[in-house]
């Protein structure tokens, strides 16, 4: 197996309650570069509305990579309350007790700046130094070799579910970040 490359890239973070203008149309942007072949899907469609939801999240946090001054991807998500935590429900069992999650709910790089290491910058950075005990992402059960990927970050399956009526059936995965 070859080494990867990993693209020398600029990484910004943002925080709910201080995104700059224009915040939104880049990530819009970036995701309808990301789906350009699958943006005919409904539910792709709705990101407009994932962006506000998730931004207005008390906890927000996003980081966007750049090239120069053009976003290469992003990652974002936001602190899950008590009881609301996407693994619930699963056959998963938090060791010792440890729930208090933050839901990693994109990470995305556009199709030009792929296979160069950039998402998993954006996913380590995203995390970096969080207090929670556990991180969450779903992932389309049709896309094993995501699924893989997020398994070489360390996260398990823990079980599917379909969040939306109008959404993919997704593959609940679930990291721990305590040492």
């Amino acid at each position: 197996m070859e080494p990867r490359v990993t693209q020398v890239i600029d990484l910004q973070h943002y925080h709910h309650g201080a995104l700059p203008e224009g915040f939104r149309q880049m990530l819009i942007d970036v995701h309808a570069d990301s789906y350009a072949d699958a943006m005919d899907n409904e539910f792709n469609q709705k990101f407009p509305w994932f962006v506000d939801h998730w931004s207005a999240m008390t906890g927000f946090t996003c980081v966007i990579a750049f090239d120069g001054k053009q976003p290469t991807g992003f990652a974002y998500g936001a602190p899950l309350p008590p009881g609301r935590e996407w693994w619930r429900g699963t056959d998963f069992v938090p060791n010792n007790g440890y729930t208090a999650t933050f839901a990693v709910s994109e990470v995305m790089v556009r199709p030009q700046w792929r296979k160069q290491g950039i998402a998993d910058q954006l996913h380590s950075a995203l995390l970096r130094g969080r207090s929670e005990d556990l991180a969450v992402l779903l992932v389309d059960v049709t896309h094993p070799k995501v699924q893989g990927l997020y398994e070489s970050w360390g996260y398990e399956k823990a079980g599917e579910q379909r969040p939306f009526a109008d959404s993919p059936l997704y593959a609940v995965m679930v990291k721990s970040l305590r040492s």
